[in-house]
């Protein structure tokens, strides 16, 4: 088997690092901090061997701190796009054909290379260019990518070792091939980690890929390539490009050789490029993978019997860890009456309780959303918030954009359960919250799953087990990953594969071999080894 002939290193999950006052690990990302403030990089764009500045150029500032640029990076024109098709598949070749083993130690040794020297340089970018405080920072841009490493190396080897039966007259064999053109890898701002993973997952398989980060996680992308060129990723397998979206997005949908697209990001745009693609769909040599993993509305609903402080918490980690700027935040919840006073009274304390400001004083909780455009859309709903009579901001609601793009951690009531905040992805520091009749327990689940277009994440709190295998049951379409006594983010690669359906995406789970599988071709063999001779069968007598 191949696995056990090559010995692959069985994967493990990354021990996250505390960065406890006067502790080594916090001394070496505030020194990374500081450098890269000052660092003024200059990001051009990858293809093939070529490092291409176009002189057109955007500035990268940190959203905590918009007046200041930490450095810039080069937009593509449409021949670039080209160029950079075009040097993929001349990669190919090379790349689809080399032993599997291979690739897996290259992306071994980028994992290493995380965990080690570029940990401090990967968070302090992820810091700095995302605005993350240092333990999200931690969890994303080192933890999650370094396991998204080392466990796509295992599932590769567990699909390659899926064969079928043979016997002593027939040898059956499949071959997981690449897919035969290139991927197109579109990524958000918002995961370091999924950046990186979106590309290095197809590439792993043997794809060869043109990739187009986010303009807000450009400072972390340097880093990442950078990881990528030492670890030994051959020229022209991963070309990375940046510039106008629809650009770049019609030139590659365009490619006769285009093969799949792996994206993360919004509904609306994961819609458009799916109607692109049907439109090209004559074009194509081969029906393309689509793999999205797009919105999510999430949701926290307590029963009467869940215990206050952990709900409490679960709302408070949930919508608010990183500005609520994960796909699978907490973003409306559904309190019962007998609950609400407590609920709300260590609610409101926790939130005031929080500290907001740069990601450098580790002493904050809370940092600004990523771009002006986000501020402004949050600070529209949080205004209306104050003037509907069927809403009530409890506490936050206020917002400065001065220095940075800061919303506070806000939470608004309603009376209203299909109010606009209980429907609409805000992605922002936002939850909505609607108090049900402890009667109405069933109704209430019902009205979870109706009110959403997303499926992505949900969590119930309970302490009786009939109520939670009640909510397990109607709840069962309403979320990709749920969770018990918990908060709705977090899922740890090897552990909780992610992904969700309806609006959410194609629930292609990363984190998980059906994630790797989406990105290989195979083709069964049959050898016989005492071929027939007569075309005669022993029924013509």
């Amino acid at each position: 088997m191949l696995k056990g002939f090559f010995n692959v290193p069985k994967a493990v999950n990354e021990p996250v690092k505390g960065y406890a006052p006067n502790s080594p690990e916090k001394a070496a990302v505030l020194a990374a901090y500081t450098t890269m403030w000052n660092s003024q990089i200059d990001v051009p764009l990858y293809i093939g061997s070529e490092e291409i500045r176009t002189g057109n150029t955007k500035n990268i500032t940190a959203p905590h701190d918009h007046q200041h640029v930490v450095g810039k990076y080069h937009l593509a024109e449409k021949q670039h796009i080209e160029s950079a098709i075009a040097n993929a598949l001349e990669a190919r070749t090379k790349w689809a054909n080399l032993a599997w083993e291979q690739r897996a130690a290259i992306f071994l040794k980028a994992a290493e290379l995380i965990a080690g020297p570029y940990r401090a340089r990967i968070n302090a970018a992820t810091m700095i260019g995302q605005s993350k405080n240092i333990h999200q920072a931690e969890i994303d841009a080192s933890c999650e990518l370094i396991d998204f490493l080392r466990y796509n190396v295992e599932f590769m080897t567990q699909i390659y070792n899926d064969q079928p039966k043979s016997d002593s007259s027939v040898w059956n064999r499949v071959e997981y091939r690449p897919l035969e053109g290139f991927v197109y890898a579109i990524t958000p701002f918002n995961f370091t980690a999924i950046a990186a993973n979106l590309p290095a997952s197809a590439a792993m398989m043997g794809n060869v890929v043109v990739w187009k980060p986010s303009d807000s996680q450009v400072f972390s992308t340097k880093i990442i390539l950078d990881v990528f060129k030492e670890a030994g990723v051959p020229d022209g397998v991963i070309n990375v490009v940046f510039g106008d979206a629809l650009m770049i997005t019609d030139t590659v949908l365009a490619s006769r050789d285009f093969a799949g697209v792996h994206f993360t990001g919004s509904t609306h745009v994961f819609k458009d490029i799916w109607a692109k693609i049907g439109a090209n769909i004559h074009n194509y040599k081969t029906y393309p993978r689509i793999v999205g993993e797009t919105g999510g509305k999430d949701f926290i609903i307590a029963h009467p019997s869940a215990n206050v402080k952990q709900v409490v918490t679960g709302i408070t980690r949930g919508a608010f860890e990183f500005q609520g700027q994960k796909c699978s935040a907490a973003s409306r919840a559904y309190i019962p009456q007998s609950l609400w006073p407590a609920v709300k009274e260590q609610l409101i304390a926790d939130v005031k309780s929080m500290k907001m400001g740069s990601p450098e004083d580790f002493g904050n909780f809370i940092t600004a959303v990523i771009h002006e455009g986000s501020f402004d859309k949050l600070a529209s709903y949080i205004d209306q918030a104050k003037k509907d009579a069927d809403a009530e901001i409890i506490v936050g609601g206020n917002y400065d954009k001065s220095v940075g793009y800061f919303i506070e951690p806000t939470v608004i009531v309603t009376t209203n359960p299909k109010y606009t905040t209980m429907e609409t992805e805000l992605f922002g520091p936002v939850i909505t919250i609607y108090v049900y009749e402890d009667a109405k327990w069933e109704e209430t689940l019902e009205l979870v799953d109706t009110t959403s277009e997303y499926a992505l994440t949900g969590a119930v709190f309970s302490q009786d087990r009939y109520a939670i295998e009640v909510a397990t049951i109607k709840l069962q379409n309403s979320a990709g990953n749920f969770y018990i006594n918990d908060k709705p983010t977090g899922a740890v690669v090897g552990m909780q594969p992610f992904g969700g359906a309806r609006a959410s995406g194609t629930n292609d789970k990363a984190g998980s071999a059906l994630n790797l599988l989406r990105w290989a071709s195979p083709r069964t063999i049959k050898e016989t080894f005492v071929t027939p001779e007569d075309y005669r069968y022993p029924f013509l007598g």
